[in-house]
């Protein structure tokens, strides 16, 4: 199913891995839908076709695009669900042809896992609304402060906690050690949702409100007023893909 068609010359294989709240499905359609519309309003002209992998869905060939990109999800990237084994499985075949891969949240979780890294619970818990990240990578973003913090909407409770071998680590937190890495010129994984905007992170946080606790659920529902750097990170994620491209 094709979202976008500008004349472009990047093609995203978008393998989208979950299923929205029936409560939010049609605003936001699915977390694929979110990633094009991210990368549209970062003035990014690739073109997108998505792919349920929750109901077996891929593409005849991978051949036929030039990046893959993993959504979130609410499953574990360690699970044992079948259709969680068959994403890992093909997967660990991309790694393994070096196809480029983009990986968001669970993407970037599964994606770790597949190379062997520790994936689990995060130990502080939920990791929820406007969340602060320090830039490490060799190749700065041009976060909106103009510093070298990048401030990412984010909803997981998984974290990868050991860094891939050979992976160079692109951004981290003390509540995120590992928000972000890359594999040479290939792999490129982000903890938190760039994809997100104010009001599914707001759904979000009402949604776990018993789970992070009144004070907590208030301070984060606070700071989404404040801006966030979702489309610089889809411009980076835009470099990164044209700059290493055959």
């Amino acid at each position: 199913m094709s979202d976008l068609a500008p004349a472009a010359t990047v093609k995203v294989c978008i393998l989208d891995n979950d299923h929205l709240d029936p409560a939010v499905a049609d605003t936001y359609v699915s977390y694929g839908a979110m990633t094009a519309t991210m990368f549209a309003s970062a003035g990014v002209p690739w073109q997108f076709d998505r792919f349920d992998t929750l109901l077996g869905r891929y593409p005849d060939s991978f051949d036929d695009y030039d990046v893959v990109l993993l959504t979130g999800s609410k499953a574990d990237a360690f699970s044992d669900e079948p259709w969680v084994q068959e994403l890992r499985r093909r997967v660990t075949g991309l790694l393994q042809q070096r196809k480029k891969l983009l990986g968001i949240c669970f993407g970037h979780q599964l994606i770790a896992h597949c190379l062997g890294a520790q994936v689990g619970r995060a130990p502080n818990g939920w990791g929820m609304g406007r969340m602060a990240y320090d830039w490490v990578g060799p190749a700065p973003l041009k976060p909106a402060a103009g510093n070298a913090t990048l401030n990412l909407l984010a909803s997981h409770q998984d974290q990868v906690l050991t860094l891939p071998a050979g992976a160079t680590l692109q951004a981290r937190s003390d509540f995120c050690p590992i928000a972000a890495y890359s594999i040479a010129d290939h792999v490129f994984c982000v903890q938190p949702h760039p994809e997100f905007v104010e009001a599914y992170s707001a759904y979000l946080l009402d949604k776990r409100r018993d789970r992070i606790g009144e004070e907590r659920y208030a301070a984060a529902r606070a700071a989404l007023s404040l801006p966030h750097d979702g489309l610089e990170v889809a411009r980076y994620m835009q470099a990164f893909v044209e700059a290493t491209r055959a």
